[in-house]
């Protein structure tokens, strides 16, 4: 018992924090359908760059912490005092936009899982929400992401679907070989996978977050920060290959190439291998864990952005009554989504379309990141080839996203 309880204190600030609830929210509803999509289409194919993401993910998230510690400012309030209004606008604008697209897509991957059990879009959305307002208003930062890491293990679920439904080892290793394909939409999906790896709320959060939590800019906080950070970023590329994994061994082995139109198309798929209520239970828990995890944080990210850049008391650990501004964001966002999905949306095709939205906002985001970065102080900064393979990984990623931007303006032309 004694164990135990000195166990616990070092549990609750390295292995539970900032790093691990925000890469639970990134394998979010609309990550879940992409990969779902990309496994449908293309197999395995996807497996070996979903891999190759978690170096960039972490990279990106752990600069995000040192910032976020050394400052003592979150993202938007520190490119406020640093580049001034009009920048920190722009990026809040890129913040909003990436938000509205992720908070519809989360509440639509509820009302999907609901539609599996028969109950209607409304009153399942309307009790998310409700639910997602009140741990909000009666929760304080250590409560809140205790909640989220909670809710966001049910994403383990779709671990085991993909070891339920026996996928062949030889086919999934030969996948490891570098198995490209350059079918149609194959470049599509895979710059929505890079999309739904590193997002604009993903930066705002956890750069808040490591202050809310109290983590400090001494050496000992900067390493239980990212122990957590690296710890996410293993645990959430592992569910996306998961996913992956479960749809290629089904949907993508006996009906390749087949897109998938609704949550319940993906349920349908799994269910001669899970059964009905295993595709049900595997499956929709695992994206109810991943859609209220995702919308918590994206909730609360958009309204700590908003809230630096207006210079707004914004603490999770502040009572509503003394932040009245930034809880009206994070509910207003909410009850707006909420009321999006009521009127209806296609949450597959719109998650592909708002990841592929990330991808094209990546590279202004990690820009300012960089930027943000090498105004540290010398102590820290990073340096040698830590600098080195951070600038590298990032780079890949942000000539994915441009990429993806000329991709997407020579088809609207």
């Amino acid at each position: 018992m004694a164990s135990w309880r000195r166990a616990l204190p070092w549990l609750a600030t390295t292995v539970v924090g900032p790093g691990l609830l925000v890469m639970l929210a990134d394998t979010d509803a609309g990550s879940v359908v992409t990969a779902a999509q990309s496994g449908a289409r293309f197999r395995y194919a996807m497996v070996l760059p979903e891999l190759a993401l978690i170096p960039i993910l972490y990279v990106v998230q752990e600069m995000t912490v040192r910032i976020g510690l050394a400052t003592r400012l979150g993202h938007g309030a520190l490119i406020r005092r640093e580049y001034g209004r009009v920048w920190a606008a722009i990026a809040a604008l890129t913040l909003l936009l990436a938000c509205t697209g992720a908070m519809v897509t989360e509440l639509a991957g509820v009302a999907g899982v609901g539609s599996l059990v028969g109950w209607p879009t409304a009153p399942t959305v309307g009790l998310a929400a409700l639910g997602l307002i009140a741990v909000l208003l009666f929760g304080r930062y250590r409560r809140i992401e205790a909640i989220g890491i909670v809710v966001g293990a049910l994403e383990l679920l779709f671990v085991v679907a993909a070891v339920t439904v026996h996928p062949r080892v030889g086919d999934l290793a030969a996948s490891l070989g570098g198995h490209w394909s350059l079918a149609h939409g194959y470049g599509t999906l895979f710059a929505a996978n890079v999309g739904a790896v590193v997002m604009p709320w993903m930066i705002y959060y956890q750069q808040e977050a490591v202050i809310d939590k109290g983590y400090d800019a001494t050496p000992g906080g900067v390493r239980r920060a990212r122990r957590n950070t690296a710890l996410g970023a293993v645990a959430t590329q592992v569910v996306m290959v998961a996913i992956v994994v479960a749809l290629g061994a089904t949907l993508g082995a006996h009906d390749a190439g087949r897109s998938l139109g609704s949550i319940g198309d993906i349920a349908l798929a799994l269910t001669p291998f899970l059964g009905h209520r295993g595709a049900v239970v595997l499956f929709g828990l695992g994206m109810v864990g991943a859609s209220v995890t995702a919308a918590l944080v994206v909730s609360v990210a958009g309204a700590w952005g908003i809230a630096e850049v207006l210079g707004w008391r914004h603490s999770l650990n502040d009572e509503p009554r003394a932040a009245v501004g930034f809880y009206a964001i994070a509910v207003g966002g909410i009850v707006a989504s909420a009321l999006a999905v009521i009127a209806s949306v296609n949450l597959v095709a719109l998650s592909v379309d708002v990841e592929v939205m990330n991808a094209v906002l990546l590279p202004v985001v990690l820009a300012f990141l960089v930027l943000l970065e090498r105004r540290l102080a010398p102590a820290h900064r990073m340096r040698g080839s830590r600098r080195a393979v951070t600038y590298v990984l990032a780079s890949v990623a942000v000539l994915v996203g441009l990429a993806t931007a000329v991709g997407v303006l020579v088809r609207a032309l």
